[in-house]
């Protein structure tokens, strides 16, 4: 079974992986939990080990894009490996980095990952300590996209993203905040034009709720996909 949640933040936001686990006590590595990015376990090196425990220790699979609140130099040190078709970093044997630009086919469908994001709070953070310029989607990662894309001629199943597409703020679920448009919105408004998908899942904002009949955000609520 493959599910998809919203942002973890490490262990800040882990308890619903803790309480979905064990209340679904049949769950096996084989099944599969997607993160849609600030997974946030891969932030400290002296520290690591004990963040990613409780991760490591679920019954499922955890598949993660990356936030804009990761420590990218720690995540650049992985490698490179493929896996179901697109290049992912291994975090450890049940955890793994679903990098920029890939598409996947996981039990026969076709999953497209975007992670990266503007951190709105960066002018409080340091940088290369809390902050990474990394975190936002860079031209090698449209570039890496579209060459991705091109294979399956722009379809797939699911999209999976951090952030969204600027026409989502307009919609009754973002309307109790203000939110400003960066660049990976417009990024994002770009392959919302050009994928044919299914449904279109992301993380960031906070929300759990529909933008449309295609799309939907994340954050405490876990959906079964398949």
């Amino acid at each position: 079974m493959i599910f998809v949640t919203g942002d973890t933040h490490g262990q800040i936001d882990f308890e619903k992986l803790k309480v979905f686990s064990n209340e679904n006590t049949s769950l096996t590595k084989n099944d599969y939990m997607i993160i849609c990015g600030d997974f946030g376990g891969v932030w400290n090196p002296l520290t690591i080990d004990k963040e990613l425990e409780p991760y490591i220790n679920l019954p499922f699979t955890v598949l993660f894009i990356d936030g804009n609140h990761e420590n990218f130099d720690l995540l650049s040190e992985y490698q490179i490996s493929n896996w179901h078709g697109g290049k992912v970093h291994f975090i450890s044997e049940n955890i793994i980095h679903l990098m920029r630009g890939q598409v996947f086919d996981i039990e026969g469908l076709l999953f497209f990952t975007m992670g990266g994001a503007t951190s709105t709070d960066k002018k409080m953070r340091i940088e290369n300590i809390s902050w990474w310029k990394e975190e936002e989607i860079s031209e090698d990662d449209i570039i890496e996209a579209n060459k991705n894309l091109e294979k399956v001629n722009y379809k797939v199943d699911y999209v999976i993203t951090h952030a969204c597409s600027e026409d989502c703020y307009f919609y009754p679920l973002f309307r109790l905040g203000y939110y400003k448009s960066y660049r990976e919105n417009r990024v994002l408004t770009n392959f919302n034009a050009l994928i044919d998908y299914k449904h279109w899942y992301f993380g960031h904002y906070h929300l759990d709720g529909r933008v449309d009949d295609k799309r939907t955000a994340l954050y405490d609520e876990i959906i079964r996909i398949k």
